[in-house]
Formats: C-alpha cells, sequence, structure tokens
C-alpha cells in the first residue's frame, strides 16, 4: 500500500498538537509551524516544513516545498493553522485584517490549489479545513475572523463539487470542521465572563477538548468515512 503522508498547518501547539498525536502511529507526517524551534522531539519518521504564512512569499515557497518534496505521497491536509485579533471592526487597523485574511483564508486556499492536481492524479486525497462555529453564527468582535472561518466552510464545498465535475471515479473528498469552544491556548485569554456567557448556550454545559476534535479528524481521514463529503462538521456541544 503506498505510503500516506499528512499535512498538519499549526502542529505545534493546541488543535494541531493533538491532531498530530493522533495521526502519529497511523501516518507519515508533514508538520507545520512559523519556526522549527516550535517543535521538540520530534519522530525521525516525519517531516518539518515551516513557514510564515502571513508572508505571501513565505507561502508560495511552502507550496512549492510541499509539491516537490512530498506531493507524490501526500494523502491529507489538514489547514489548521488560524490567528485571531479580537475587537471591534471599527478599531481594527487594516494590517490586521490583512493578515487575517491571509493566514486563516488565503494560505488554506494556496494550499489546497498546491494539492489539488496531484490528488487528481492519484484519485485519492482528503482535505480537511479547520473552520468554527462562529463562521455559521458570527460573533461579536471577531468579524473578520468569522469571515474567515465562513470562507473555508464554502470553499470546502465549492471544492468537492470542483472534483466531481473535474473527475467521474476518484476517492478525493473536501470537508471542513467546525469546533466550538475549545479548551486551547487562543481561549484561555478570553475573560472569564464571556467564557460563563459562552458556557450558557452550550447544551453539552461544557467546553471541549481538543483529544475531541483530534478524534474526529482521525475518523474523517479514514476510509470509515469514505461518504462523507463537501460538507460541514460541527463539534461544539450543541452550541445555540
Amino acid at each position: 500500500m503506498p505510503e500516506k503522508k499528512i499535512l498538519i498547518t499549526g502542529a505545534s501547539r493546541g488543535l494541531g498538537l493533538a491532531i498530530s498525536n493522533a495521526l502519529s502511529k497511523e501516518y507519515t507526517l508533514i508538520l507545520h509551524a512559523t519556526r522549527k524551534e516550535s517543535f521538540t522531539n520530534v519522530d525521525p519518521k516525519h517531516h518539518l516544513l515551516c513557514a510564515d504564512l502571513s508572508d505571501p512569499t513565505q507561502l508560495n515557497e511552502f507550496c512549492k516545498r510541499l509539491k516537490k518534496e512530498h506531493g507524490d505521497t501526500l494523502y491529507g491536509v489538514i489547514n489548521n493553522a488560524g490567528i485571531t485579533f479580537d475587537k471591534s471592526l471599527i478599531y481594527q487597523p487594516e494590517n490586521e485584517i490583512d493578515k487575517l485574511l491571509q493566514v486563516n483564508l488565503k494560505a488554506p486556499i494556496m494550499i489546497c490549489k498546491a494539492v489539488m492536481k496531484q490528488f487528481l492524479l492519484n484519485k485519492r486525497g482528503v482535505i480537511i479545513n479547520v473552520s468554527s462555529c462562529v463562521g455559521e453564527t458570527g460573533n461579536a468582535f471577531q468579524a473578520v475572523y468569522s469571515a474567515t472561518k465562513a470562507g473555508l466552510a464554502a470553499l470546502s464545498k465549492s471544492l468537492a463539487r470542483e472534483v466531481s465535475a473535474l473527475s467521474e471515479e476518484h476517492a478525493i473528498r473536501i470537508l471542513s470542521i467546525a469546533p466550538g469552544f475549545i479548551e486551547t491556548e487562543m481561549t484561555d485569554t478570553v475573560p472569564e465572563k464571556f467564557r460563563q456567557e459562552y458556557l450558557k448556550a452550550i447544551p453539552a454545559n461544557r467546553f471541549g477538548n481538543v483529544n475531541e476534535v483530534a478524534d474526529v479528524v482521525a475518523f474523517l481521514l479514514s476510509d470509515k468515512a469514505s461518504y462523507i463529503n463537501g460538507t460541514n462538521i460541527n463539534i461544539n456541544g450543541g452550541i445555540l
């Protein structure tokens, strides 16, 4: 059976690290972070491919290296890397807006573009774009962030249809997941007042943890999920 390599962006911490741990035994991983120094004790069977995705030049070089070094054996892509600047759009500087769009939306688009041709040649592959519940619900002080996450869900649905139009027989799936309030370093900075407000909207009466999301990703990559395609999977405790 051909080697299966999985690219995980933003793999050095939080959700990306949990996904890496969940997939480490079954797949060969291509681990991304902005800097190599973010990783410690990496299994020698895995690969590091680092770049600052907010820099268009580095993003372009990252995509070129991904195709050149791993294209033939690349099976899956987890577009997980993301950033947020939480403030009212009225006061959001343009450079923050540009960075949010670049990292959260353009980088996944360009990575999808880089791997799609090879996936079509191989007639197999899975892309999972990490969206967010706020891509559907919206959220005050996260207007641009929410827009980028909504964009990832739309990107996934559109590309799934595009693959179908380009190839009659294939095993390529493109979808997105939308975590809710998951305990990570990013959510640790949310003031307690707002944490309690979020909690009231979650029927599960608790916040999620990264391993619960990672387990869903592992399932979606597997053959057991072979008929799940072109959709957005909510992992949010039933958030309203």
